[in-house]
C-alpha cells in the first residue's frame, strides 16, 4: 500500500513540476513574477531533480535491493520540496556570484546553466549542501554543520 501511495505522490509531484515549468517557460506568467521568475524556474527544476531521484530510489530499494522500508516514507514525501528549495538556493548563489558556471561572460548567454545546476542541486541535495557549506566556510569562515561534516548519524538517503 505504501509503495503505491508514495509512487502516486511522486508521479503527481513530477507532473505538477513539469506543468509549472512549461507554464513558466512557455506560458504567460504575470508581470509581477518577473523579478523572481528565474528563481521560480530554478526551484521547479530542482524539484524535478528530486522527483527523479526519488523515483529511482523506489526502483532501487523495492526492486533491485529488495529493502523497501516504511522508515523512509517521510523522506520520499519531503525530498521533492527540499529539492525545490535547493534549486532556488542554487539560483541565489549563482546570481550572487558565489558559484560560477563559466569564466567569461557572453552576450548571448542563456539561463540553461542556472537550470542545469538547479537540477543537479535537486538531484543530489546532500552534496549540494556540502558545497554550499564549503562556500560559506571559505567566504565567511562559517564552520560546517553536523550534516556537512559527516556526523549526522544514519545515512541521509535510501
Amino acid at each position: 500500500m505504501g509503495l503505491v501511495v508514495i509512487g502516486l505522490y511522486l508521479a503527481v509531484m513530477t507532473a505538477v513540476y513539469l506543468a509549472a515549468l512549461a507554464w513558466l517557460l512557455f506560458g504567460s506568467p504575470p508581470a509581477q513574477l518577473e523579478p523572481v521568475l528565474l528563481g521560480l524556474k530554478c526551484a521547479v527544476t530542482g524539484g524535478l531533480g528530486g522527483c527523479l531521484y526519488c523515483l529511482r530510489a523506489i526502483y532501487l530499494n523495492y526492486s533491485a535491493r529488495r529493502q523497501w522500508s516504511s522508515d523512509w516514507y517521510p523522506w520520499y514525501l519531503i525530498r521533492p520540496w527540499v529539492s525545490a528549495g535547493s534549486g532556488a538556493i542554487a539560483c541565489l548563489f549563482l546570481k550572487a556570484g558565489l558559484l560560477i558556471l563559466e569564466s567569461g561572460t557572453r552576450a548571448d548567454a542563456s539561463d540553461l546553466g542556472f537550470y542545469a545546476l538547479s537540477f543537479i542541486a535537486g538531484l543530489n541535495v546532500d552534496k549540494f549542501m556540502k558545497k554550499i557549506e564549503d562556500v560559506a566556510q571559505s567566504v565567511w569562515g562559517i564552520e560546517r554543520s553536523r550534516v556537512g561534516s559527516g556526523h549526522a548519524g544514519k545515512d541521509a538517503a535510501p
